[in-house]
């Protein structure tokens, strides 16, 4: 199945404001020198204002104004409206799109979220149902249809950022799930590292996700934004990503870090479910999170919460790295578990700590001493260009 690349550069619609144009906001940040300009960033800006452009025809159809039947008719006769599928390497600008894409897009029904916390709420609308079936306040078998349809009520329009599937539960319902979004309308805008073909791969049962695969082809087109530069490497690259000793010069760093990362965002929160679990992520905002070391260390998380986090975040950043002994080696093994998830799916770190990666930990015994040196050594291979230039890995948790 081969990927195609869109080259078309036909303008908008003109029933599209200027305002409403991803393309001017493209041109506002380069004006500013928060950008450089990239011509694929601008051929992939065009493709959004095009759809965008759809997504008002389609808005207006539905109005019941006085030429709402002129529209409504002339919509009907074509096909429906494809959603956009954004893949390619790391920080080549996917995300800083469909942000620009879903603050001007005209449909008011839209819903922007990380696939995994949309996939969280979909289990749960599925648990729930299954436990009003159980109840008996509903008759309908089958969980999907009525989670689709209330899905579709609340948002006609679905962006998911960082789209990558690692979950078996979630490659065996999205086939179906989204075949009963498409059918009400729904249109997808994705994100991702790799094209559709590539999704959930060596998965288990990867044959039953197929269809899935097939059907994204059907309703998308699909872009590969091969920007000329990797603009995350070059924000890493900016500035030190260890910052030591702790103290006030350290926690300066790590706020105008955190200012370069996320262009100026002050963060929101987030909720990442973990077996059941919510896991709480306080700050967070374009596909960076940031927490204090007590945050992620002292309290009782695993590799499974330390996965998730990395599933969701390309980066973590981390305040306050104390130094460690035998008192605190809970502390220090869940420190070990975390940078091992982070290395493991290559997730980039910025951090600040009282003294340098081996000087972290110290102890006359136990195993958390021989597995620090390892921890140390990581921490060191992570702070290199080849490691923040490497690509993604996606690991089931």
């Amino acid at each position: 199945m081969a990927t195609s690349r869109l080259t078309e550069t036909k303008p908008p619609a003109p029933l599209l404001p200027a305002h409403l144009r991803v393309s001017d906001r493209y041109d506002a940040l380069i004006a500013t020198g928060a950008l450089d300009d990239d011509p694929v960033q601008r051929k992939a800006a065009g493709a959004l204002d095009r759809l965008n452009a759809e997504l008002a025809e389609l808005r207006l159809a539905r109005k019941s104004s006085a030429l709402g039947w002129l529209f409504a008719k002339r919509k009907a006769s074509g096909p429906p409206t494809r959603g956009l599928y954004l893949w390619g390497g790391v920080g080549r600008g996917k995300t800083m799109l469909m942000d620009l894409f879903f603050d001007v897009a005209t449909i008011k029904r839209k819903r922007r979220a990380h696939f995994h916390m949309f996939m969280a709420d979909v289990h749960d609308r599925i648990h729930a149902h299954r436990q009003a079936l159980k109840a008996g306040t509903t008759k309908q078998d089958d969980p999907i249809p009525p989670v689709a349809q209330a899905i579709a009520n609340e948002s006609m329009l679905i962006c998911f950022d960082e789209f990558h599937v690692v979950d078996i539960a979630d490659a065996m319902i999205l086939g179906r799930l989204f075949t009963q979004l498409f059918q009400r309308g729904v249109v997808l805008v994705a994100t991702s590292n790799v094209m559709p073909s590539g999704l959930y791969k060596d998965g288990l049962n990867r044959a039953l996700f197929m269809p899935f695969v097939d059907l994204l082809y059907r309703h998308v087109d699909i872009f590969e934004l091969d920007a000329e530069k990797d603009y995350r490497v070059d924000k890493l690259e900016a500035a030190p990503v260890w910052y030591n000793p702790l103290g006030p010069v350290s926690d300066h760093a790590m706020d105008e870090a955190w200012g370069r990362l996320t262009n100026q965002h002050d963060g929101e929160t987030y909720r990442i479910t973990v077996k059941g679990r919510e896991l709480a992520v306080e700050r967070q905002a374009h596909g960076v999170a940031r927490f204090t070391f007590d945050e992620l260390c002292a309290q009782p998380l695993g590799a499974e919460d330390y996965l998730a986090l990395c599933n969701c975040f390309h980066t973590l950043m981390i305040d306050g790295i104390p130094r460690m002994d035998a008192a605190r080696r809970n502390e220090a093994k869940r420190f070990i578990t975390l940078i091992d998830a982070m290395y493991d799916t290559r997730t980039k770190l910025v951090a600040s700590a009282d003294g340098e990666p081996a000087e972290l930990y110290s102890a006359p015994s136990g195993n958390e001493a021989f597995a620090f040196d390892r921890t140390a050594s990581r921490l060191i291979d992570m702070r290199s260009d080849d490691y923040l230039r490497a690509p993604r890995k996606a690991v089931a948790a």
